[in-house]
């Protein structure tokens, strides 16, 4: 018997009970929509994340003070405060593979203009860290040099700050706002970024001369961190031996000593991020591939119902010469079409979910084909799998006790 006979028999018993087929189906349709659904959240966030710091400049590296062991006691990362401007002006005089530098002094605080106000972030920055982080100046300026040596009371806002701060749509350059009871001149405005990787709002900031706010607002000498940017791409790794040694000699440490410092490249954060999110895509594929499984238990338990109800057409079929092959491939094939077609159902369920998750809540999605084609590959699978112990029990029936069936 040719298989297009197998198909058209296979359709012909489904026929007969559509409903059953279609809820057999169900958990096929959720499992695959669930496992496209979320291989295409975990891709279009491990694409929005690299795409996202990329952005940032693949060449940018970051120091951070770090904990240290001082009298045999580690002291927390968080408190501790190693950064200063002498790191910055020797990486600036001594390293021959970083193009620019940048302290950053961080604080918070109420930003206050007319009746209004707004808590935000204040960083303290050098003009240089706008090139590095790659911002761009929407309106006025920017501050410069003898505004960092002056500490002058300047300042660029980030949009959020605007949009709270002047909500009638008033241009805020040339105006005064106050941080706490600090007055800053407004003499720019920084074009929108949006919400980083990690959720957090890169348009709600301040941006002043970081002795501004070392001298007038935290009255202190350390940074929170120091941005660098290297010659090059395929330079950041010579650019930070250069730092990690140059610092190390600032701070006076000696051979035995670990670093009190962090040095970070984006390409490391890059791949941490991207190792992240790949490992939460498997999980969170595995709990949806779940679903396949009960969905395949559900074709075989149907299957076997259908052996059950249907003895006494296969000992007909049996009596008037159709061969245990033939009794195996029909009931075999009607559990990969039950499969198949909830396959191509759950595929269009899941690319269309996942378009209206970008729709509906803005998250990234990425559908890629490899994650059809493997979900198809998935849902024929378990149609021979689980379809093939019943189709096989079919085939074995003897056609006399079959025919005797009640």
């Amino acid at each position: 018997m040719s298989i297009l006979r197998f198909i058209m028999l296979a359709l012909r018993a489904l026929q007969r009970n559509k409903l059953r087929a279609f809820l057999t189906m169900l958990g096929i349709i959720i499992g695959v929509a669930a496992v496209i659904a979320m291989v295409a959240i975990g891709q279009g966030s491990k694409e929005s994340i690299q795409s996202q710091l990329s952005s940032m400049g693949s060449n940018m590296i970051t120091v951070l003070p770090s904990s240290n062991v001082a009298g045999g006691v580690r002291i927390g990362g968080d408190s501790y405060q190693s950064l200063t401007i002498e790191d910055v002006k020797a990486i600036q005089q001594q390293a021959e593979y970083v193009s620019a530098v940048s302290p950053v002094a961080s604080t918070r605080g109420q930003a206050i203009y007319g009746a209004l106000n707004w808590p935000t972030s204040l960083q303290g920055v050098a003009p240089s860290y706008f090139d590095i982080r790659k911002l761009t100046i929407q309106d006025g300026v920017s501050f410069s040099d003898a505004d960092v040596a002056t500490a002058a009371k300047v300042c660029v806002l980030g949009q959020t700050v605007i949009k709270n701060l002047f909500p009638s749509g008033e241009s805020p350059v040339g105006k005064v706002i106050r941080l706490n009871s600090i007055p800053l001149q407004v003499i720019g405005t920084l074009v929108p970024k949006g919400q980083s990787s990690f959720g957090q709002d890169q348009d709600d900031i301040i941006l002043t001369p970081y002795t501004t706010v070392q001298k007038r607002i935290t009255a202190t000498i350390y940074f929170q961190s120091i941005y660098a940017s290297a010659v090059s791409e395929g330079a950041s790794e010579a650019a930070t031996n250069e730092i990690t040694g140059i610092l190390r000699t600032t701070h006076r440490l000696r051979p035995t000593d670990e670093n009190n410092f962090q040095v970070r490249t984006m390409e490391e954060l890059i791949k941490t991020l991207s190792s992240t999110t790949s490992l939460l895509t498997i999980l969170l594929t595995a709990i949806a591939g779940i679903s396949l499984v009960i969905g395949g238990i559900g074709i075989m338990n149907i299957m076997y119902v259908s052996v059950k109800e249907r003895t006494k057409e296969i000992g007909l079929r049996m009596s008037i010469g159709a061969r245990g092959y033939d009794i195996l491939m029909q009931f075999l094939v009607e559990a990969i079409i039950i499969s198949v077609t909830g396959g191509i159902i759950g595929v269009i369920l899941g690319v269309t979910s996942a378009k209206l998750i970008t729709v509906l809540l803005g998250w990234p999605t990425l559908v890629s084909e490899s994650s059809i084609v493997l979900s198809f590959l998935v849902c024929a699978f378990t149609g021979v799998f689980f379809g093939y112990y019943p189709a096989l029990s079919a085939s074995r029936l003897d056609p006399i006790e079959a025919l005797r069936y009640e």
